[in-house]
């Protein structure tokens, strides 16, 4: 058959990303590409024979099994698209062309019993586990890995933290990244869970095992040492379908960290944002921000996730209507259900993409502080709330109202929140007693001289907000290490699966 060049391939899977994605391209070939779908089924297919052969003789040779893989290498797709151009049914082709490559004495018993999805959705199922612990989950606890390196190295940098779009009161970078590294974390516990969780399917044209029980005993055994081969178990209903909310469920899961990750690239990409300059992409050596401007260093990779997620998120629609077919079936999902395999490469895509920014992330740490200091406006601004908490603690009932008119002062004089709140002693002589009593300010001497300690050291307290952060340090590297530990390593996708 035809082969093109990739740059004569329409998707831009197929060629700008298999380009700058190389690695998750070429892993996720041997599992998504039309000769690893065609691979799948003839694997399928091989299995069923054995699962005859198991329930007929009680044990398969290993030499039948050599021959039958043997068999399978010589399936190739042009022969089955060649035969499908005559039948105009995939797996009537594919079944056809099987025939002629098995021995003789083989011959029959392939594709006996099964109807055409029994195939399908086996073999789906197969290739979605495969992808998932293969190539998905690997790539899903680099990223992971990478953000609880971040997170720790992180953990102690002050930053202001930030409720619609303004700044709130002081947390810590790592402190901010673990939000993701929870996150994701459990999505991706889930993902691993759901695809150990799919199923296939013996059970025939409706799933009844009208076909097979006129063939075995017992059709469920034959059923079970069919998906064995497979690494699958059957699904406990089906109607010529396995039930679809197994598939379902792990590609919500994926949307869901799909979605995780996008809200990390804007996270990353305001953050970046000249004014703010918190965060920076690692920017190579030659690499041009700006066709123009040659100053220019944009973010580029975190909004080509945040793009990719946008492109792929709305799949989710599909997935759902594949949901319903018409009593135990019909062919309304059977075109939807073949891009499956372009919305996983799309996440696996932006799974690496979001690795290299991670792995070449820095923070400004004296950015981050001058930022936090400035208050976003009214410097030491952010310190408001434990003013109005140390104030109401003392016993003023009305502490919000006075903290926020003295706020409303600092704005209206352009000074710092510590020097509005000198110029207020009766709300400060009580605060700076409550921050000595709690030991966050000290003071020595003599009794003479102990209120004016006091003030002043509450006021050089109100100008270093990076001492506010409350468990910000602790969170960031307990997160880190929690998710850490449980990112076990995971065998790798094998080079060639469907060789085996």
């Amino acid at each position: 058959m035809e082969t093109r060049e990739i740059f004569r391939n329409l998707s831009p899977l197929d060629h700008r990303y298999s380009v700058s994605e190389r690695s998750v391209f070429d892993a996720l070939v041997p599992w998504f590409s039309e000769e690893a779908s065609i691979a799948a089924c003839v694997r399928a297919e091989a299995a069923l024979v054995l699962a005859h052969l198991a329930v007929r003789r009680g044990a398969v040779s290993a030499e039948t099994r050599a021959a039958l893989d043997a068999a399978r290498a010589e399936v190739s797709p042009e022969a089955v698209y060649a035969e499908e151009a005559k039948t105009r049914h995939n797996i009537r082709a594919l079944v056809n062309v099987f025939k002629t490559k098995v021995p003789p004495d083989l011959a029959p018993l392939v594709h006996l019993g099964a109807t055409s999805v029994d195939i399908l959705d086996s073999s789906l199922a197969y290739r979605m586990k495969g992808a998932c612990i293969g190539v998905a989950l690997p790539a899903l606890r680099r990223l992971e890995t990478l953000l609880c390196d971040f997170t720790e190295r992180e953990a102690e940098t002050a930053q202001a933290g930030r409720t619609h779009g303004q700044h709130a009161v002081p947390v810590t970078v790592g402190f901010a990244m673990a939000e993701y590294v929870s996150r994701l974390g459990k999505s991706i516990i889930e993902i691993e869970r759901l695809s150990l969780q799919l199923k296939g399917k013996l059970a025939g044209a409706v799933g009844a095992y009208n076909a097979a029980g006129m063939i075995v005993r017992d059709p469920e055994e034959l059923e079970r040492i069919y998906l064995a081969e497979l690494g699958l178990e059957a699904s406990e209903h089906s109607t010529q379908l396995v039930e679809p909310e197994y598939l379902l469920r792990l590609l919500l899961e994926y949307n869901t960290a799909f979605g995780i990750i996008a809200n990390l690239a804007d996270d990353l990409r305001n953050l970046q944002r000249t004014e703010i300059g918190e965060l920076r992409e690692g920017f190579a050596k030659d690499q041009v921000g700006s066709s123009t401007m040659p100053q220019k260093r944009n973010p580029w990779n975190s909004e080509h996730v945040k793009s990719l997620w946008k492109t792929f998120m709305p799949r989710v629609l599909s997935f759902y209507m594949d949901q319903i077919s018409e009593h135990q079936r019909d062919l309304s999902n059977s075109a939807s259900q073949r891009f499956i395999a372009d919305y996983v490469t799309g996440f696996c895509m932006a799974l690496s993409r979001m690795a290299s920014v991670i792995e070449g992330l820095s923070a400004d740490r004296e950015k981050c502080l001058a930022n936090l200091r400035s208050g976003g406006g009214i410097p030491g601004g952010v310190l408001a709330e434990p003013a109005y908490i140390l104030l109401a603690e003392s016993g003023v009932s009305d502490a919000h109202e006075v903290i926020r008119k003295i706020t409303l002062k600092a704005e209206r004089d352009g000074s710092s929140f510590a020097a509005a709140l000198a110029s207020e002693g009766g709300a400060l002589d009580p605060i700076a007693a409550e921050l000595f009593k709690l030991g966050f300010i000290k003071i020595d001497g003599a009794d003479a001289d102990r209120a004016e300690k006091l003030r002043a050291a509450a006021l050089a307290w109100f100008e270093k907000p990076e001492q506010y952060r409350g468990l910000a340090v602790k969170k960031a590297k307990e997160l880190a290490a929690k998710y850490r530990a449980l990112m076990i390593p995971r065998p790798e996708g094998r080079e060639n699966p469907q060789a085996e």
